[in-house]
């Protein structure tokens, strides 16, 4: 989720910052020749032996060599192959290092996690998260991981073996399946709306039990402000490089706030009234698990920071939504999309569940053992378009290493997942759609250390386990129920994408055909 920032820094620097910047630089020369002794511009170059680094100039750093219209992580790809794959840049002031193989990505997420498990002070952040109250973004502290255990606890209620996610999400996908068998499905449409509100739906139940049908005012809310979050982070990341230019009219930003404000003010009046509900029962849903986890006042030991407020509860619900929405739907669509390109992946999906489920009842967590093919589509739909293709920023808690090379202290470090996940060395023809990558001769799963969907280590998404089951969930209802084709004479799905908070399919347009028992969606 930190290609937002980059690729607004990268793809369009805005002339007049741009003359703003020059402006500067030329100041700062002017005054150094006035002012003996005066100090460097920027921090040193790197010392002998380092990493390789871009060529850069004070303030706009290495930018003027990052001009062009690539996407960060297709640039970053291109450069790897010039600098090596691991080199350095200045985004403005900020000393970044970026890793594009999964060597390197493991040393950083896992052998040593702990040296890169900060996260930089940024301004859009900041807005969206309290100053650092949520799970993703938060610098790494004892507060941190306390926060953290709890979100993993409250997260285990709705996990694998209690059956309480399987509900949730099979209530979903049964009007979803409704809504595309009843709609104009035979003209084609785009599957976009009506996935995006299932999987809004799904959070929407997940987080406070709020069960809403198609139109529901509430819902529509929810699904305003967060596509207002989404369309206005990707434009305002540029103050993420250079926080003074908050001091000049920014619509983006300001309109990043008051989508902020709407989620808030919403999130806050459901927390107000879990408070007043909440029983010594089993909790409801994930405000109440949190509500109870919190135990007013709890601190970590030994720490002198405050304890998990109110706002650290909100911040994990705004969180869910950001990052349970967007990449459940982004994920769901881009296999979609490939399934248009190879039907004949489609119908092997379909024969195993066929064979292995029947189509009597409705999929459910405890098939997944039986129905390898289809965790493999998931797995290879993650690899080949990651949603988030360079992972948030992490940042050095100590002087450490990487692959030998001295990384400081505060240095910043992007981990370039698409080049992990595209590295011809470790896997076959990378950019084919090939789901039997990930089984073995015998039939088998099998997890390469390569795939990294959801990084490693400390800072692992915490909501994997959970991604996982409703995206399972999710693509075996549909494709137990209906076959997805491509419309007369419409064209095949763009694979390119388009990158902004993730990175998403463009919009393409799909037919639906009711399986033998399904023509309705449910039994």
């Amino acid at each position: 989720m930190s290609s937002w920032l980059l690729s607004s820094v990268l793809s369009s620097v805005p002339p007049s910052v741009l003359l703003l910047c020059v402006l500067l630089v030329g100041l700062i020369l002017v005054l150094r020749r006035l002012v003996p002794g005066a100090g460097p511009l920027s921090s040193p170059a790197p010392a002998r032996g380092s990493i390789p680094c871009l060529p850069r100039l004070p303030v706009l750093g290495s930018l003027p060599w990052l001009g062009g219209r690539l996407p960060p992580h297709l640039l970053f790809t291109q450069l790897a192959h010039r600098y090596g794959r691991l080199f350095a840049l200045y985004l403005g002031p900020h000393y970044t290092v970026v890793v594009n193989d999964h060597q390197h990505a493991r040393e950083v997420l896992l052998q040593r996690g702990r040296d890169f498990a900060g996260r930089p002070s940024m301004v859009t952040t900041n807005l969206l998260t309290r100053g650092g109250k949520d799970i993703a973004f938060s610098d790494y502290s004892p507060l941190w991981k306390l926060h953290r255990r709890l979100v993993h606890n409250s997260f285990t209620l709705f996990g694998e073996g209690t059956g309480r996610l399987q509900d949730i999400v099979l209530s979903v996908v049964d009007s979803l399946c409704v809504e595309l068998l009843t709609g104009p499905q035979h003209r084609g449409f785009d599957p976009s709306p009506a996935v995006t509100r299932a999987v809004t739906n799904v959070v929407c139940m997940l987080v406070f039990s709020a069960t809403y049908r198609h139109g529901d005012a509430e819902l529509q809310e929810v699904i305003r402000y967060n596509d207002g979050i989404v369309q206005t982070i990707t434009r305002g990341g540029l103050v993420d490089v250079y926080p003074w230019l908050q001091v000049f009219p920014n619509k983006s930003l300001s309109k990043l706030k008051e989508c902020v404000t709407v989620r808030d003010r919403l999130l806050t009046r459901k927390l107000e009234e879990h408070k007043a509900s909440l029983s010594d029962g089993d909790p409801r849903d994930l405000l109440d698990a949190l509500l109870k986890g919190q135990t007013g006042g709890q601190r970590s030991p030994g720490s002198k920071e405050e304890g998990i407020t109110d706002d650290h509860v909100l911040m994990t619900a705004a969180e869910a939504f950001g990052a349970g929405v967007e990449t459940t739907s982004t994920t769901l669509l881009w296999i979609l999309a490939y399934l248009l390109h190879h039907p004949e992946v489609q119908e092997r999906v379909q024969k195993e569940l066929d064979e292995q489920v029947g189509g009597e009842r409705p999929v459910g967590v405890s098939d997944r053992g039986r129905l390898p093919y289809l965790d493999c589509v998931i797995n290879e739909g993650m690899r080949i378009r990651p949603v988030s293709p360079v992972l948030i920023p992490h940042t050095a808690m100590t002087d450490s290493s990487i692959g030998g090379h001295p990384v400081c202290h505060g240095t910043r470090v992007l981990v370039n997942l698409w080049s992990v996940h595209h590295d011809p060395q470790h896997w076959d023809k990378p950019d084919l759609f090939n789901p039997g990558r990930f089984l073995d001769d015998q039939g088998q799963r099998v997890m390469p250390s390569c795939f990294l969907p959801f990084g490693a280590g400390p800072r692992v998404c915490v909501g994997e386990s959970l991604a996982r089951l409703e995206l399972f969930l999710f693509l075996s209802s549909l494709l137990q129920r209906m076959s997805f084709r491509r419309p007369n004479g419409a064209p095949l799905p763009n694979l390119q994408g388009q990158l902004g908070v993730v990175l998403q399919p463009l919009p393409y347009k799909v037919v639906v055909v009711p399986r033998a028992g399904w023509e309705s969606g449910v039994k």
